[in-house]
């Protein structure tokens, strides 16, 4: 009886899942594949179709558009990037970047500290846009990554062109003893 449920419950909410997959990663034929066996195990024929289109469609039959995914980097990389000429944009909150900051790097918020967690900077594309054109080569960090993995992508999809994301920011770098400011 529940594997009933779980398989009939699966074949409705799979398709409505995957379009919005589709959306948010890359087309993966190894994911593809994955989910057709697993749809096989569960006799779930009737989800093929939508899995076999896996990233390649969304609603209504339309093609998706390419999903631009920020390249990342280790630090001892972004700090070579940095020393080559590309600039590092710190993406924490204000309070963050002053208590400590990859030397060099200039501090815009994606963003703020809100009594509720945090808010994402409304005016962050319009900030970046003051100090760097589309084109510059933008290495991009925040405390752990995420922040700047998320704002790296809002840069990207604004048409910025060489962004990179520093895997494990601020923390990474500091704990491999690169250059520091404070």
């Amino acid at each position: 009886m529940a594997r009933r449920f779980f398989a009939s419950s699966a074949g409705l909410m799979l398709p409505l899942a995957l379009r919005q997959q589709s959306r948010n990663v890359r087309h993966s034929s190894a994911t593809a594949t994955t989910l057709q066996s697993g749809l096989r195990h569960l006799n779930i024929d009737s989800a093929r179709n939508t899995v076999s289109n896996f990233g390649s469609m969304t609603d209504a039959g339309k093609k998706s558009e390419p999903i631009n995914e920020p390249r990342s980097v280790a630090v001892n990389v972004a700090l070579e990037l940095q020393q080559a000429g590309h600039r590092y944009l710190d993406v924490r909150t204000y309070d963050e970047f002053n208590f400590g900051h990859a030397l060099g790097a200039m501090n815009i918020p994606y963003m703020f500290k809100t009594g509720a967690g945090m808010s994402k900077n409304p005016k962050f594309l319009e900030e970046v846009s003051s100090h760097f054109e589309k084109d510059d080569e933008i290495i991009i960090g925040c405390q752990s990554g995420k922040r700047s993995l998320m704002a790296a992508a809002d840069l990207l999809s604004a048409g910025f062109t060489s962004v990179t994301n520093v895997a494990g920011g601020y923390s990474a770098w500091a704990d491999n003893g690169l250059p520091t400011d404070k």
